[in-house]
This record gives C-alpha cells, sequence and structure tokens, in this order.
C-alpha cells in the first residue's frame, strides 16, 4: 500500500475500511456474481471466472466507489462530480437513495443511454451538465463549478474513499471463490478501481491491466514516471477513455511492471463484445470487454491458472452496435474495404464480378469518380466467410490487371469514406 493511497493508516487499516465498505453495500445492492465461464475456460485452458460489474443496480461497478464516499460525507447536502457515464449513474443512483443533491458534468460525446439512466437514477435530484468532447475538459468544468458554487466534488477515481469502495470488489471476489486468484485482469480508465483492487490482493494475487489503445494513460504515467496527459484520446471506449491517470491511483500503481499493462484497440474489443452478446447473451460496454478480450494475449501465463476478469459495465447503447458489428468484422479479418480502378467500358462490372468467390458478398459499392475517360474510381466493400479468401480475391484481380488499394486500416481515409 503506498504512502500517497493511505494518507498515514496502514494496509491493516486500508482493508479494514474496505471490509466495512462491502459490508456497507450490502443496505443498497447483494454482491455482483462471480461465475466461471466454461466458454472461455475451455478456450484458455485455465479456469476463468467472471466478476459481473455489470450486473450491479447501474450496471457497472462505479456505485460502489459513490456510495463509500457519500457515506463518508453524510453531513454534505449537494455533491458535484464529472463522468463519460458510469460514475454518473453511481452518484445519481446514490443521490436519490440517500435524499442528497447531484449536479452532473458529462461530456457532450457521452452515449444517450448513460445520459437517460443517470436522469432515471437520479430523478429529481440530480442536474446534468452537458460540457466538453473530452473527460478531461468535463472534469475541468466540474472542477470549476464547484470551486464557484460550493458542495463536495466527487472524483470518479481520484479519491482515496472512492478507491476504497472500489476494492469492495475485491473483498467480495475473495469471499466467493474462497481463496485469492492467481491472476486478475482490470480494465484501467482513470485508475480508481485498479488502485483498490491491486491493494486489497497485495503480492497475493498476479494483476494484469488493460487499456484501450487510444487511452492508454496508465502506460504513459509508468513509462515518465508520472501522471502525464495523453495528446489524443479516443472517445470509442467511452467507460475508460481517460487522458490522464489519477495521482492517487499512480501512487499504488506506480510500482506495476510495464508488461503486465496491455493496450489493445479499440477494434479488438468490438469483437468480444459481440461474442459474448452472441455465445453467451452478456451485454457488455466496450470498457467491459477489455479485461475478457485480454485473456488471448496473456494465454501461456494463465494456462491451469484460476482468472478472474472484471467486467466492468454493461451500459451499452444499442444503438451503436452496427457500428461495433462493423469495426469487429474488420478486425476479424472477414471485412475489408478497398478502392477499386474499375474501366469505364460495357461489361468492366460484369468482368468484376466475376472474379469474387462463392463467399464473398459485396456490402457496399460507391463510385467516387464517373469523370475519367478511360477508368473510374470505385469505393467496394466486401464481407467474407474466411479471412483467407481476401488473397484469392486479391490475386485474382491482380491477375485481370484490375488496380485496388486496401483501405481497411487507413483510419484516415475510413473517417471520410466508411
Amino acid at each position: 500500500m503506498s504512502a500517497g493511497l493511505r494518507h498515514s493508516r496502514d494496509m491493516t487499516d486500508f482493508m479494514t475500511q474496505a471490509r466495512a465498505a462491502e459490508a456497507a453495500m450490502r443496505d443498497v445492492f447483494p454482491p455482483t456474481p462471480l461465475q466461471k465461464n466454461v466458454h472461455l475456460s475451455e478456450r484458455f485452458e485455465a479456469e476463468i471466472y467472471l466478476k459481473r460489474e455489470d450486473l450491479s443496480p447501474v450496471r457497472s461497478y462505479k456505485i460502489r466507489g459513490a456510495y463509500n464516499a457519500m457515506r463518508k460525507q453524510a453531513d454534505q447536502a449537494l455533491f458535484v462530480c464529472a463522468s463519460a457515464g458510469n460514475h454518473a449513474q453511481g452518484v445519481a443512483f446514490m443521490c436519490k437513495h440517500m435524499g442528497k443533491r447531484g449536479v452532473i458534468f458529462m461530456p457532450v460525446t457521452t452515449p444517450q443511454q448513460k445520459i437517460q439512466k443517470t436522469r432515471m437514477f437520479g430523478g429529481d435530484n440530480v442536474e446534468i451538465h452537458l460540457i466538453g468532447d473530452y473527460f478531461d475538459d468535463t472534469l475541468a468544468a466540474a472542477q470549476d463549478w464547484c470551486t464557484r458554487e460550493g458542495g463536495h466534488f466527487l472524483s470518479p477515481f481520484d479519491d482515496a474513499d472512492v478507491i476504497e469502495g472500489q476494492a469492495s470488489i475485491a473483498v467480495e471476489i475473495e469471499a466467493q471463490l474462497g481463496r485469492v486468484p492467481d491472476h486478475v485482469i482490470l480494465p484501467v480508465g482513470g485508475g480508481g478501481m485498479s488502485a483498490g483492487v491491486t491493494s486489497w490482493f497485495g503480492d497475493r494475487a498476479h494483476c494484469l491491466y488493460v487499456e484501450p489503445e487510444g487511452g492508454a494513460c496508465l502506460r504513459a504515467a509508468l513509462k515518465v514516471g508520472k501522471p502525464v496527459a495523453l495528446d489524443h484520446v479516443d472517445t470509442f471506449v467511452d467507460g475508460a477513455a481517460v487522458g490522464r491517470l489519477g495521482a492517487l491511483p499512480f501512487e499504488a500503481l506506480k510500482h506495476v511492471p510495464l508488461p503486465d499493462v496491455l493496450a489493445l484497440s479499440e477494434d479488438r474489443v468490438c469483437a468480444t463484445m459481440i461474442e459474448m452478446l452472441n455465445v453467451e447473451g452478456i451485454v457488455l460496454e466496450p470498457a467491459g470487454a477489455l479485461a475478457i478480450e485480454a485473456l488471448g494475449d496473456v494465454r501461456s501465463w494463465i494456462r491451469g491458472k484460476t482468472v478472474v476478469c472484471l467486467t466492468s459495465g454493461g451500459n451499452f447503447d444499442f444503438e451503436r452496435l452496427p457500428e461495433v458489428k462493423e469495426r469487429a468484422l474488420r478486425y476479424s479479418g472477414v471485412k475489408k474495404y478497398f478502392l477499386l480502378r474499375l474501366p469505364q467500358r460495357p461489361g468492366a462490372l460484369k468482368d468484376f464480378l466475376a472474379i469474387l468467390g462463392p463467399e464473398d458478398d459485396i456490402a457496399r459499392f460507391e463510385y467516387l469518380k464517373k469523370s475519367a475517360r478511360n477508368f473510374g474510381s470505385v469505393l467496394i466493400g466486401i464481407e467474407t466467410k474466411r479471412p483467407e479468401n481476401f488473397v484469392d480475391l486479391f490475386e485474382r484481380l491482380e491477375a485481370a490487371g484490375m488496380a485496388y488499394t486496401d483501405i481497411t486500416s487507413d483510419e484516415t481515409l475510413a473517417q471520410f469514406l466508411i
């Protein structure tokens, strides 16, 4: 336990407080399930358990930290917070439960599902302000408002009582499993939950940390020895899209070996979301799928071991499902986009169609330029059954003298064309 986190409390005191926080939560909600997943266990030849924080009353673990901090500040009448969605729902839920007033700041880019549920949980007890494209802009706005208007600012992760509340996850894991697992895989945003769980287990369990590539603030902090602001944040994995690790979480995590921190592409996370929905019927938000997707990167470490993956949230707006499916198909290699230089002559399109294989379907066909005298540019989207089908397709295109450019992984072009 680091000096920065404990504030003169020793490790024994932290564990005592974490147990007390977990016990107090039983007045609000039961322990979230710890479920062995047969599908994942067989695939990775390990005992894989899912800690289902997506089944809390607000469908994420954030209610834990919010409740613990608010019960310790019970004399406060007004709570102010900034959140990308899940912390907001936890604070809103507890404001209504405890009869407190809440002012909640959320990024403009927050999915509507999370905004609506925050309103639903808080009712007349909360007011919501949508400010900023990125969480860090929203955080600054919330802190400025709190300074001017008063109230207790409730950080989503950079607060000792919030961290202590998130540690209740680890208290439950150990009690439900009846022992300490070999590995615990944790998604990382601002670091509060990771700091709490890591502090509870200490050296008794090996913790692995997973971030989205577009928000890898823990890796950035470990590389330079302090929290630093990222130059750019990809907000797709909104529950973990934080541009700067919290100062208190860093004190608890600063000794984490860099190889224990994984950064996964946003498209990879989409593939896991689709798989868990189709195979297990489990609805996960992007951040909630991070820990499961990381299993493929540590297969050799976990074989024969007991592993707990924390599914941190299930607040998924199904209006995003087409985008998630699209990104999953592209990542798995069964959907590609390319620009085709098609001759401007009768029968050219028919010749192209004849080149397609029996498992190749046209998902997109759009002329981008038809005014050229001899050739026209066409945007083609092809979806197939197996990634290797594209090797054969491109060989047939080249043999037919049809020039093409694969733009599937070109993010700049994809933003404008796909």
